[in-house]
């Protein structure tokens, strides 16, 4: 490839832009340590649920396709997706859990 983006940051940039309706706010960064790689994904919080999709489907399916991506260069390759800045979720451990008895709404 011409330019020095490695390729899972490249095809995830390109992957994401394709989906969202924000293409100019989408932002990985990649931190490579002794697990692996880690892109972390920055997008428009209007585009959460674009990534995420249904239950997490697409989010699933991305991750999916890093790996193979990963394998065919030889690397670990995780995905983490930023909450964006503004969001009216609170942060994990605060959200209640199906097995406590309340539902999300």
């Amino acid at each position: 490839m011409p330019n020095s983006t490695p390729a899972d940051q490249e095809f995830l940039e390109y992957l994401v832009k394709s989906l969202v309706d924000h293409p100019e706010d989408v932002k990985v960064d990649r931190k490579v340590d002794e697990m692996g790689v880690l892109l972390s994904l920055h997008v428009n919080a209007q585009d959460m649920g674009q990534v995420v999709g249904r239950q997490g489907a697409t989010a699933k399916s991305i991750r999916s396709l890093l790996k193979i991506v990963g394998v065919k260069n030889n690397a670990r390759v995780n995905l983490k997706i930023e909450e964006p800045e503004g969001s009216t979720r609170p942060p994990h451990a605060e959200r209640p859990r199906p097995e406590d008895g309340i539902q999300e709404n």
